[in-house]
């Protein structure tokens, strides 16, 4: 009888497991990077990825819509260590998981000044200095930063975004709104924009700017990231480790136990 976590081939990174009926594809940064250069090169637009973890996979629970953009995505890469340990558990030898500042500074090494980058999200000025950071260190070529206001844009206030997108001639755009907000705006906006690659990297815009501290490696590589997080901001992080964890660790066991299964 087929595992409840069982692998199975996908068209995007060649393989896949499940998490509480997500797809997450069993990939590892450089995996990631190869895949966005690909897509860059046959200038094909509308490719997302989604740098998941607990969190977004919890979420997806409570809203059916928000599932459905999950599966959608092109790339779905398991940003926490809870879904690096499914994975092993599901067959995959992943090691480490695909952090979303990382992918974002390893690209950026990688490729240097090859690409165009666009920087979408994050509090005023704070797509500025990130591209600001990123170009001093890696010669990237900036084709532009936007910080969206904390509330829906206005119809022209999204037909003008939208263009200066378009117009930008950007070949990656770093989407940092953080989850879920971030999935559904790529979800929604991916076709429209005349750019091959969009990546939802959450707080990599706060972390790299260093407005939020990152926790010790040995923190992040053991899985306690969300101990520190939510050390330094627990009003705001409270749900989603504490309720939205526990929540998660419980419908892992009902899974992996069989008692319950999750379509």
């Amino acid at each position: 009888m087929a595992h409840p976590l069982t692998t199975a081939t996908s068209t995007a990174s060649g393989n896949w497991f499940k998490v509480l009926g997500v797809h997450v594809d069993a990939v590892q940064i450089p995996d990631v990077v190869t895949r966005m250069e690909s897509w860059i090169q046959q200038r094909v637009q509308g490719h997302f990825i989604a740098v998941t973890g607990m969190h977004g996979v919890t979420e997806a629970q409570h809203d059916v819509e928000f599932k459905a953009i999950l599966n959608s995505a092109h790339l779905v890469v398991p940003d926490g260590m809870p879904l690096v340990w499914l994975g092993c558990h599901a067959g995959y030898p992943l090691r480490r998981r695909v952090y979303g500042p990382e992918l974002m500074e390893t690209f950026c090494r990688e490729t240097g000044p090859k690409y165009r980058h666009f920087f979408y999200g994050g509090a005023s000025g704070v797509p500025e200095q990130l591209a600001a950071v990123l170009r001093r260190r890696y010669d990237i070529r900036i084709a532009g930063t936007y910080s969206p206001p904390f509330r829906p844009l206005t119809e022209e206030e999204e037909k003008q975004t939208t263009k200066l997108i378009v117009e930008s001639g950007a070949d990656v755009l770093w989407v940092g709104l953080s989850t879920p907000k971030q999935e559904r705006w790529m979800h929604q906006h991916c076709d429209r924009l005349n750019v091959p690659v969009l990546a939802g990297v959450g707080a990599a815009f706060d972390l790299l700017t260093r407005r939020v501290k990152q926790a010790p490696a040995w923190m992040q590589e053991n899985g306690l990231e969300w101990a520190f997080r939510f050390s330094q901001e627990p009003k705001r992080l409270w749900r989603r480790y504490l309720v939205y964890g526990s929540e998660f660790v419980w419908n892992v066991t009902l899974e992996i136990s069989r008692v319950k299964k999750f379509s």
